[in-house]
């Protein structure tokens, strides 16, 4: 007799303040793309809009960071912030997919994007971007704001980059794709209310 599934609301709020950063971060994994994205850093913004919708979560993010200083720390401090927002919601891994993965083209670019949300951390970066600058926004923080994601997340994450030469697209790219692979990663697995792992604990 099929019986529905209790419907849980995945949602979290993360505050991180330090020296160099001041962030509020909400998410609620079953949402539609909406929030406030607002962290100083344009094409962060641009980033995390993206973010929301192709996972199709609603997204809160205010930061003040050290701006005089660069980007890096707020940056790295959102990424931080994102996963262990995302760790929060989901929290014993119970009645999720677990695995998730998306091959993503934008005009001269292929990025392919595979994440385990099983617990434990490994990041696997292969998706270069030759210009150092994308406007005023230092192109190595895509990367790092990956890697400090994975890191909270407790997640495996690889990005490749199949082929682009356009270091907007490429990350454009890269945000797009991560997005659908972890989209796919934490769906409610309709077959399964158990946590998927044959070990029985993640």
């Amino acid at each position: 007799m099929y019986r529905p599934r209790k419907v849980m609301t995945r949602t979290a709020t993360i505050q991180r303040k330090t020296g160099e950063t001041d962030i509020e971060l909400t998410i609620n994994l079953d949402g539609n793309g909406q929030g406030v994205r607002s962290t100083g850093i344009g094409f962060l913004d641009h980033m995390l809009d993206l973010f929301a919708k192709h996972a199709l979560v609603d997204l809160d993010v205010k930061a003040v960071g050290d701006l005089q200083v660069d980007d890096h720390h707020t940056c790295e401090d959102v990424g931080i912030s994102l996963g262990q927002a995302v760790d929060q919601t989901l929290s014993n891994r119970a009645g999720i997919r677990r695995y998730g993965h998306f091959t993503l083209p934008m005009d001269e670019c292929l990025v392919t994007s595979a994440v385990d949300m099983g617990g434990r951390y490994a990041f696997e970066y292969q998706a270069p971007i030759a210009a150092a600058k994308i406007g005023s926004f230092d192109s190595e923080l895509v990367e790092h704001f990956w890697q400090s994601f994975a890191v909270n997340a407790r997640c495996n994450l690889h990005v490749l980059l199949h082929h682009g030469s356009n270091a907007h697209h490429i990350s454009e790219c890269v945000f797009k794709a991560t997005a659908r692979a972890i989209r796919m990663a934490v769906e409610s697995d309709p077959r399964s209310d158990s946590v998927p792992s044959t070990k029985g604990v993640l």
